[in-house]
């Protein structure tokens, strides 16, 4: 296999992240050892590793790994489904667009993790006060990409569909949905990272289950290493979604 080759296949660029993020791992702990990096803030790298064993057999992970990738889940599917159509909504519906984008906009750059006590009061101390901060945090991206990809679609490819007599429904599934889908899976990326974020950081406030309440809980007894290895399963989860989404959309968009 020759370099051109080798560089536009797969297996490059995951090695190729792979390797950066081994010499990441390995320059910290040089840094660490060294001085430079303070180990009382940021642990050995190779302790962080001996940690994972101890948090999976002591600290119940698995069920802690569970209800985070639930709520975080479940929070996504709510941003996709009522982003995505609320974003059709405005697209289709330009005075009221005009109307409330900023709106949305502003509710994006809000800190919505601060309305957790409004939350508590009207779902009470459970998963589902979690799941709907994360989806008040990640809904805002998906509608605001949604409407720029709906409406940045060319100009040509709507009067084609035209020429050929499609009704609305078809020039939406034939033209308009293909030619914004990059960009609405743009927004819900932004929305699954907002969701997230605020699920576990919701998790580590109320201290209700998941893996931000272990996070709380290693802290507390300042267990550096067990606290980063935690924060390495939050990492994971959010992998699994971005490759969740990656999968989707190739199966959405099979031809380039």
């Amino acid at each position: 296999m020759n370099a051109a080759a080798l560089t536009r296949s797969r297996i490059f660029p995951l090695a190729l992240g792979l390797g950066a993020l081994a010499a990441a791992i390995l320059a910290v702990e040089a840094l660490i050892r060294i001085g430079v990096i303070n180990r009382f803030i940021v642990p050995l790298p190779s302790q962080i590793a001996l940690a994972f064993e101890r948090v999976i057999v002591e600290e119940d992970i698995a069920g802690r790994f569970r209800l985070t990738l639930f709520e975080a889940f479940t929070a996504g599917a709510m941003i996709t489904v009522v982003g995505v159509s609320v974003g059709l909504l405005l697209f289709r519906i330009n005075i009221l667009r005009q109307a409330t984008e900023t709106w949305v906009a502003a509710l994006a750059s809000a800190p919505t993790v601060l309305m957790y006590p409004l939350f508590l009061v009207i779902f009470g101390r459970s998963a589902w006060t979690i799941i709907m901060m994360g989806f008040v945090a990640g809904v805002p991206p998906v509608i605001l990409k949604t409407i720029e990809g709906l409406t940045g679609t060319r100009r040509v490819l709507i009067n084609v569909g035209k020429s050929f007599n499609l009704t609305g429904p078809q020039l939406f599934a034939k033209i308009l949905f293909p030619a914004a889908l990059p960009t609405i899976f743009v927004g819900i990326r932004l929305g699954l990272i907002f969701t997230l974020i605020n699920v576990v950081g919701v998790e580590f406030l109320i201290n209700f289950g998941g893996l931000g309440q272990l996070i709380n809980d290693l802290a507390e007894r300042y267990d550096l290493p067990g606290t980063y290895a935690a924060i390495s399963f939050v990492i994971l989860v959010s992998v699994c979604f971005f490759v969740l989404t990656e999968w989707i959309e190739r199966w959405l968009r099979p031809v380039d």
